[in-house]
């Protein structure tokens, strides 16, 4: 069935950078958006990013600019690369599928209620 897999977490200084994969498999990927989500300690869920089937991405203001999410349809892989990395982007991030979208301001943003979720992977930012 749907798996999903988050790798690239680790410990990186603020300022730095560091990219997370998900490889999905169990479902066919080409035909889903997909998103990455966050739960910094202590805190609630936070949606981070979305990319469409047809590569239309987009992004949460707190990561804006400094995220880009992208994928490999070829691979099954979404990517999340992160530039200058900050404490509060401190988190466990989840990559999922948006089976189930909703349209606001002329853009398409994931439903969160809906799709599959990954284990999940550490990102630390922290001096």
């Amino acid at each position: 069935e749907v798996q999903l897999v988050e790798s690239g977490g680790g410990l990186v200084q603020p300022g730095g950078s560091l990219t997370l994969s998900c490889a999905a498999s169990g479902f066919a990927f080409q035909g889903y958006a997909m998103s990455w989500v966050r739960q910094a300690p202590g805190k609630g869920l936070e949606w981070v990013s979305r990319i469409g089937m047809m590569d239309d991405t987009t992004y949460a203001d707190s990561v804006k600019g400094r995220f880009t999410i992208s994928r490999d349809n070829a691979k099954s892989t979404v990517y999340l690369q992160m530039n200058e990395l900050k404490v509060e982007d401190t988190a466990k991030y989840y990559c999922a599928t948006n089976p189930i979208d909703r349209w606001y301001s002329g853009t398409w943003y994931p439903d969160l209620q809906y799709g599959s979720w990954g284990r999940g992977i550490q990102v630390t930012v922290s001096s």
